[in-house]
């Protein structure tokens, strides 16, 4: 069964990325990333990521995390090792980051600088749910007083590249700690019950994963909470 939605979730990211390269495809140029930063490449002291973070979330009033490192061919295993692997309470507190672009933001919308009305979005889920984009669209249209048609809100896996470079991390590396660029994130509520209250997502680099509180992940990073996915 975990090995099925193992699969099943590297089959959807696969067919998400197909859909995000063909629209964004028909953009103009203009509607590319714009960053003042660049991405970490493996030569920049990627050692150094762990230490880094630490003192992020250390700083920002955060103490209860923990970081581990897995193995190689961690993302080949079926969700209960990656569970026993991490010490997770279950495999629903193992959580991902997803950039989302907004395909359809208007054309004055390029960056972040509006987190109600932003061009990219960083989204954490759990392996074991399945994200409903249309829910979040919703959420932003609500957030906006309906002042925004909703035909402007399409929200789609942004090109690996683009993740890249707007986080500074590599793919299956994804966090939203320290990032590159300040994209504003979205936790779902299905995290936000999950009991104990302590989850687990990329931790920066591919074989390194962070765990930490709910609570204090919420009052850090202060996402938009909103109920996106479905088992």
């Amino acid at each position: 069964m975990e090995a099925a939605l193992a699969e099943l979730e590297r089959l959807q990211t696969r067919i998400l990325e197909r859909i995000s390269k063909l629209e964004l495809s028909h953009l103009p140029q203009n509607a590319e990333p714009l960053s003042s930063s660049f991405p970490l490449t493996n030569g920049d002291a990627s050692s150094d990521v762990e230490a880094r973070l630490s003192n992020i979330l250390r700083s920002n009033g955060v103490n209860d995390f923990i970081f581990k490192r897995v193995a190689s061919d961690y993302y080949d295993w079926p969700l209960e090792s990656r569970r026993d692997a991490l010490g997770a309470a279950s495999v629903h507190h193992l959580c991902k980051s997803i950039v989302l672009v907004n395909t359809q933001a208007p054309s004055n919308v390029i960056d972040c600088s509006d987190r109600n009305n932003s061009k990219y979005y960083v989204v954490v889920v759990q392996y074991t749910a399945r994200f409903n984009a249309e829910t979040v669209k919703n959420f932003l249209y609500a957030l906006n007083n309906g002042k925004i048609s909703k035909k402007k809100f399409n929200l789609r896996l942004a090109p690996e590249e683009t993740s890249i470079k707007l986080t500074g991390y590599e793919h299956n590396a994804v966090t939203c700690i320290g990032m590159q660029t300040d994209i504003p994130v979205i936790l779902d509520e299905a995290i936000v019950n999950l009991n104990p209250d302590f989850f687990w997502l990329g931790g920066g680099e591919v074989d390194l994963k962070l765990g930490i509180r709910t609570s204090e992940f919420i009052n850090f990073v202060k996402p938009f909470i909103v109920s996106c996915s479905g088992s």
